[in-house]
C-alpha cells in the first residue's frame, strides 16, 4: 500500500465530511478498497474514520442495497409511550384541583398542586411505583403540556381605586 499525500488525505477528509449517510460511507468503503490490502486500518488512523462506518460502507458496496440510518430510533422514549395511562391520570388528578385563570385572559388552568405531590398522589391513587414513574421535573412538563400552571391558586383580587 503507497503512502498518500497530505493533500490526498485532506482531500479525502473534506469530501467525507461534506457527504451525508450512505453516500459518505460508499465514498470512505471506496477510498478503502483503493487502498488495497490493511486500508481498513490506515483509513481509520490517517482519516479519522470509524472503523465500523467503513465496514458498513463496504457491505453496502458489495451487497448494491443501501442501509437506511434509523434516527428517529435514537434517543429517550417519551413517558407517555413507556406509561401509556399516565397523560389521563395526571389529568384525573389534577382536575380537581385546578381553577381557570380567575381574569379570563387565558386558558390556562391552576393548579394548587405542586410536581412532587401530583407524583406522590400518582403513587397513592393509581398504583404506579416509585421507580416506574418519572421524576419531578418531568411530571412538571408534562403538566404544563395539558396547560396547567403550577401556583398557587389566585382569588380574584378586588380592583383598587385609582
Amino acid at each position: 500500500m503507497a503512502e498518500l499525500s497530505e493533500e490526498m488525505k485532506d482531500l479525502y477528509r473534506k469530501t467525507a465530511e461534506v457527504l451525508k449517510g450512505s453516500e459518505r460511507r460508499q465514498f470512505m468503503a471506496g477510498i478503502v478498497k483503493g487502498l488495497g490490502k490493511g486500508g481498513q486500518s490506515y483509513a481509520a488512523r490517517a482519516f479519522g474514520w470509524g472503523r465500523n462506518t467503513i465496514r458498513k460502507g463496504m457491505q453496502e458496496l458489495t451487497s448494491g442495497v443501501t442501509i437506511q440510518d434509523n434516527f428517529a430510533g435514537r434517543g429517550r422514549r417519551k413517558a407517555e409511550e413507556k406509561l401509556p395511562h399516565l397523560l389521563e391520570d395526571l389529568r384525573s388528578i389534577v382536575d380537581g384541583q385546578s381553577q381557570t385563570d380567575p381574569t379570563f385572559q387565558s386558558v390556562r388552568l391552576y393548579t394548587r398542586l405542586s410536581a412532587a405531590e401530583v407524583r406522590r398522589q400518582l403513587i397513592q391513587q393509581k398504583g404506579y411505583t416509585d421507580e416506574e414513574l418519572p421524576g419531578e421535573e418531568t411530571i412538571r412538563v408534562k403538566l404544563n403540556q395539558l396547560g396547567y400552571k403550577l401556583r398557587a391558586v389566585q382569588k380574584s383580587r378586588p380592583q383598587k381605586d385609582s
